[in-house]
């Protein structure tokens, strides 16, 4: 099927930025894939570090940014997205309350001195920031469905669906402790059917082990994501600083020989897909 949808990997990297000789093919940015039917407004994944990258060279911005949680990974390239200070850019960001406060307000405390040199707020003027949590948006022809998945901390999936073509994002998803077969039901609620899953793949077996509660999992656990929900492409995402080019491209090569019937590969900067 062709939609006429470009899929960017803008930031692929998990937790924190990291820069060597030994990742010049997969990149060191945190998350952010970005979207975009043509003729119509991109639609942003995760605002890591990949997002400064994207906005280089662009000067009005109109489309929409989903942050899936406020981990710094997930948002710390905001601040240095040239779009926002344009005062012709329209720019929806949407993403989870937490608890009794607003998306904007959690955001905004992650932002500001001392932890950063000014306010978010005297930055993004001209961005509306929307609580979207466990609900349903329409944005352009693109349906955009928000549910919970587990990791630390409130956390959204998303699941992009324009007429019958579907991307899944899951960027960091808890591996259950005890019982790796177990897919929460949001989350194959999310990855159905999806033509691409977008999904966390930080973790080796090894390294599950010694950090079993830091909320994400492995390229053999995001195969069975994949294989429970349907999916058609299972792209590997949010890989660990410590993983340079060849353990990430090792681990994808073995996560699809086990994989039965999905495809599954790598995901690494500047590697756009058309569908």
């Amino acid at each position: 099927m062709t939609v006429g949808l470009n899929v960017s990997f803008f930031g692929v990297r998990g937790s924190t930025p990291c820069s060597s000789p030994d990742l010049h093919r997969i990149g060191g940015n945190t998350s952010c894939v970005v979207l975009q039917r043509d003729g119509e407004d991109p639609i942003v994944c995760d605002l890591g570090t990949g997002l400064r990258f994207y906005g280089v060279g662009i000067n009005a911005f109109s489309g929409t940014l989903l942050v899936s949680h406020l981990h710094w990974d997930h948002i710390q390239g905001l601040p240095f997205f040239p779009p926002l200070l344009n005062p012709d850019s329209k720019i929806d960001i949407l993403g989870p309350p937490q608890g009794d406060v607003s998306f904007g307000e959690a955001f905004n405390e992650c932002i500001r001195p001392p932890y950063f040199p000014i306010e978010l707020a005297e930055l993004a003027h001209h961005a509306n920031f929307i609580d979207f949590d466990n609900a349903i948006r329409t944005v352009g022809s693109a349906t955009i469905t928000a549910r919970p998945v587990p990791h630390n901390g409130l956390t959204n999936g998303y699941r992009i669906s324009w007429d019958d073509f579907t991307v899944a994002y899951v960027p960091d998803h808890q591996q259950p402790i005890h019982d790796h077969d177990h897919v929460a039901d949001s989350v194959l609620e999310l990855a159905r059917d999806a033509d691409l899953l977008i999904h966390d793949a930080q973790f080796t077996p090894e390294l599950l082990t010694v950090r079993p509660n830091w909320g994400h999992c492995t390229p053999g656990y995001a195969s069975t994501v994949a294989r429970q929900a349907g999916a058609k492409r299972l792209a590997l995402f949010h890989h660990d600083p410590l993983h340079g080019d060849d353990t990430v491209e090792s681990l994808a090569r073995e996560a699809d020989a086990a994989a039965e019937d999905v495809e599954v590969f790598a995901a690494s900067e500047n590697q756009p897909l058309r569908y």
